[in-house]
């Protein structure tokens, strides 16, 4: 018994078997039942009274049952396979050069196919007489039977389109999520739909390799963040919520709705997200310099910072959260600025990112409270920390922080600590800097080369950004003039590190910058 099969077509009424066999059973195949395969139609003799048939355009029978020789030529495969009765059929290993090589097959030939690319020649054994033309001829099939096949082909393939078009419509409607942009509770007039890029789960998953360990970039409170690459070859970093995130369906849910918003060169994109299977996806912009932590806090990486770009880092940073305050349509408190969430493009150019805890406000607001305190201690001004109201000024006592930690080198050690003079502001900056040595305060990699002036007033600037009253402190309008110009810095005051609540209630004599103070200069 011989089994063949070839390759066909479901519109094709045929199928195809070789010359000199059968179909075992005849009944079978009129019911496209092909699993007891063909039978010769003479038996073979065995001896020099058979003979082969030469075959072009097949695909070579599977080799389970084979045997091999590198070294014999065709003519001597041709007496070896005659010699023996089990061998039906054989040809060359390699065809270059005319050919060489010797393969015997043994029994059944299985899964023989139609293959017009193949260029070797298959010689099978038929019995003596029936030598003939190389032709392969046709059996009927029912019509019928292919007729029921295509329309079961083609109901599958429609059920499929129709499921995919309501899966997308559907996704495109939860893109929407049923919710609008934050701030709705106080203006609902001002609601707006999501309007974002919808990945499917089966994409991103391609491009982080599905989600591999080598693709892993870090994780926050989030979840864990994934470098990835998209088919056209897009670099892409996806934020993957966590299954054991608390608060993550809610900061999702803010920083999708913020975003989406926004567009300035100083603020991270957001390319699109996902919701697809479960799943909870941000894609972003990749930003292949990691972030601003992952250099200043380290004495190697941070040599790669000289102070120009140290400098091009803050003041990127401010005009980032100038557009945030002011410029934007949604006028937005960060509310987690801090060194981590400062991501660094190609250039080095600084993009704020991580917009899961922001608050958006429409009109003149400018001020909220909270009993959930959200951001990270240390970076937190202090009637935020201590009394949980928040306002633009809070971004801008977080920026003070960041700044003087770009100078320096070194972390703010934490807001919450028993002698408020152990920390960044209190140990090291103020006091260094009420005792004019602000050289001290520079970081070494780069005390030798900075311009010390600039350095002064940046840190001036800072020092003016970390008061403890919010009205003291400049708005970032004031602060990307002043590093843009060289207009007049006033003297600051002590900053706000302490943990007394009872800092916000004393009396403090208070600098209290004026709006105007830079008025002969336009932003």
């Amino acid at each position: 018994m011989v089994f063949v099969t070839l390759l066909r077509k479901l519109t094709d009424v045929t199928l195809w078997v070789l010359d000199g066999f059968e179909p075992k059973f005849s009944e079978k195949w009129r019911l496209a039942d092909h699993s007891d395969g063909c039978v010769r139609k003479s038996k073979l003799l065995c001896g020099n009274e058979d003979s082969f048939q030469s075959y072009s355009n097949l695909k070579f029978p599977d080799t389970q049952n084979s045997w091999f020789d590198r070294s014999l030529t065709l003519e001597e495969c041709a007496a070896k396979c005659l010699k023996n009765c089990s061998c039906t059929a054989y040809g060359n290993i390699d065809v270059k050069e005319g050919g060489s090589g010797c393969l015997l097959w043994f029994g059944d030939l299985l899964d023989i196919r139609e293959y017009l690319g193949n260029v070797q020649d298959l010689y099978v054994r038929r019995a003596a007489g029936e030598l003939g033309r190389s032709t392969i001829r046709r059996a009927k099939k029912p019509l019928w039977i292919i007729i029921i096949a295509v329309l079961v082909v083609v109901t599958v393939f429609l059920s499929l389109f129709i499921s995919t078009v309501y899966k997308k419509r559907t996704l495109r409607k939860k893109g929407k999520f049923g919710f609008n942009v934050q701030g709705e509770s106080t203006h609902n007039s001002e609601k707006k739909g999501l309007e974002l890029p919808l990945f499917d789960l089966v994409t991103i998953a391609e491009a982080t390799n599905d989600f591999s360990e080598n693709n892993k970039l870090g994780e926050g409170g989030f979840g864990p963040v994934y470098m990835g690459i998209l088919a056209e070859g897009t670099e892409i970093a996806v934020k993957r919520l966590s299954k054991t995130s608390k608060q993550g369906l809610d900061e999702f849910k803010n920083e999708v709705l913020c975003i989406s918003e926004l567009q300035h060169q100083n603020l991270v994109r957001l390319l699109g997200c996902s919701i697809d299977e479960g799943e909870m996806l941000l894609i972003y912009e990749y930003m292949p310099n990691k972030s601003l932590d992952f250099h200043i806090f380290n004495k190697e990486r941070s040599r790669s910072l000289d102070w120009p770009k140290r400098y091009n880092i803050i003041y990127g940073i401010a005009k980032g959260l100038l557009y945030l305050h002011q410029d934007s349509r949604i006028r937005i408190i960060h509310r987690d600025l801090k060194a981590g969430n400062i991501l660094l493009d190609h250039e080095m150019n600084p993009k704020i990112s991580d917009f899961g805890t922001t608050k958006s406000f429409w009109g003149s607001e400018s001020e909220a409270n909270t009993t959930r305190v959200v951001g990270t201690f240390g970076y937190m001004s202090p009637e935020y920390a201590l009394d949980g109201i928040f306002s633009f000024k809070s971004d801008v006592y977080s920026f003070g922080v960041l700044v003087l930690e770009i100078i320096s080198g070194k972390r703010m050690k934490g807001f919450y600590q028993p002698d408020p003079n152990l920390n960044l502001l209190g140990q090291v900056t103020w006091r260094l800097y009420k005792e004019e040595k602000f050289l001290d305060i520079i970081d070494d990699v780069i005390l030798a080369w900075c311009n010390h002036f600039d350095v002064y007033r940046t840190i001036q600037i800072a020092l003016l950004c970390v008061q403890p009253f919010p009205e003291d402190r400049p708005s970032m309008a004031v602060v990307s003039l002043m590093l843009s110009s060289k207009c007049e810095v006033p003297e600051p005051n002590q900053p706000g590190f302490s943990t007394e609540s009872k800092l916000l209630d004393s009396d403090s004599s208070s600098s209290l910058i004026s709006e105007h103070f830079c008025s002969e200069f336009s932003i």
